[in-house]
């Protein structure tokens, strides 16, 4: 259903960022980094408080598409990108601030920092090309060399990938009719789990601590923002690094931010760092049980309804979002096989039901009913909403 959403979302922001009489938005300047100036209009609508209104045309992130290459699963990609917006609002309040994809940091700047130290040959090669172009050599990678002698297995062990992806996040403020960059949040993606091959061509991994990558990005940190200040249009704004650990390959939940420290405008200094208490659980799970006892039991007696309801039940799972230890977000996914529109219909109104008295008012919930045919049913309930929204598909 997310997905369908967004397509009809986009379409939607095309079509108006298309239409020539449009009288519900407004028109503004954007203030360009090279002085010069372009129109751009701001949407009257958002469509929640819990994202940032996009001025349009929309502009691809100078780094576009990068992130898909370098995160291991669709759910860290977008965990990444829209916790990175989460973590923004405590600094750039959506009230103020409008949001654009990162301008400044290149795919090829980017990718350049991610790279491992050279060292050996490769770092001779590249001093020496250096020289004859008469400038000096600066090292850009920022994961650790890895050296060209010893047993592959202890050297990958030794000097894993921790730094897996860099994001820029743009947030411009307004001021009357013209919109400038108000500040930045970039994000460091870090990897609990580093993947190599041995040199007999079988996969093998290093796990990560959390406090050994933690150490590891708030280090790079320091690195980062030295260069991102170097960058034209970066040298005085707020900055906000905040700093992610992403999930192993298998994992059926994305991973989640630990902590983020703020810049202030013109300072290369490090604010403190402040924990991020977030994370995601699946349902039902040994961890989920040991950790949130009471959730889980409330999840497992709204599943075990579902199975005495219907006969042709095949499995009732939930992906849970905490935060500060609390749980924020409940999404759940009932696949089953139907034989006609009635037994959605009555389904669906038994689900909406049970939803109701199951689970928490401050609970945000989304339900998706699914057969092998595709969507059949949606039930949302935001926190306090009196009834849930449900929309059965044609």
């Amino acid at each position: 259903m997310k997905k369908k959403l967004i397509m009809v979302l986009t379409s939607f922001f095309v079509l108006t960022a298309c239409a020539p009489n449009f009288g519900e938005q407004e028109e503004i300047v954007q203030e360009i980094e090279d002085e010069s100036k372009e129109q751009a209009i701001i949407p009257k609508y958002n469509i929640s408080d819990s994202y940032y209104k996009m001025i349009l045309p929309f502009k691809p992130g100078e780094a576009r598409g990068l992130v898909s290459e370098q995160l291991n699963t669709r759910l860290d990609i977008d965990e990444f990108e829209t916790g990175l917006m989460r973590v923004a609002q405590d600094t750039f309040s959506p009230d103020k601030y409008l949001y654009q994809e990162g301008q400044y940091l290149t795919g090829e700047v980017i990718q350049g920092w991610l790279n491992r130290k050279l060292t050996g040959e490769k770092l001779k090669n590249e001093q020496e090309k250096a020289k004859e172009a008469k400038k000096e050599y600066t090292e850009i990678g920022l994961n650790p060399a890895l050296p060209e002698e010893g047993n592959l297995e202890e050297l990958h062990s030794e000097n894993p990938i921790y730094l897996s992806h860099i994001l820029e996040h743009n947030y411009l403020i307004r001021e009357d009719d013209t919109v400038e960059l108000g500040g930045v949040v970039i994000g460091l993606a870090m990897n609990s789990v580093h993947y190599f091959q041995q040199e007999d061509g079988y996969a093998r991994e290093k796990r990560i601590s959390t406090s050994e990558l933690l150490a590891k990005g708030k280090e790079y940190a320091q690195q980062v923002i030295n260069r991102v200040r170097n960058t034209k249009g970066l040298g005085n704004v707020p900055i906000v690094i905040a700093i992610y650990e992403q999930e192993k390959k298998s994992s059926i939940v994305p991973g989640n931010f630990v902590t983020k420290t703020v810049v202030k405008a013109g300072s290369n200094s490090l604010g403190k760092w402040e924990g991020i208490d977030e994370d995601y659980y699946f349902f039902p799970s040994d961890e989920a049980t040991s950790d949130y006892r009471d959730d889980a039991q409330m999840f497992n007696r709204f599943k075990s309804d579902v199975e005495e309801f219907f006969p042709n039940y095949t499995g009732v799972i939930g992906k849970a979002f905490y935060k500060n230890g609390e749980l924020n977000y409940l999404d759940i996914e009932i696949p089953m096989q139907f034989y006609g529109k009635a037994e959605v219909i009555a389904f669906t109104q038994f689900v909406t039901g049970k939803v109701m008295e199951y689970f928490p008012d401050y609970v945000t919930l989304e339900v998706n009913v699914m057969s092998t045919t595709g969507q059949e049913a949606l039930i949302l309930k935001e926190p306090n909403q009196e009834e849930p929204t449900v929309h059965i598909y044609k």
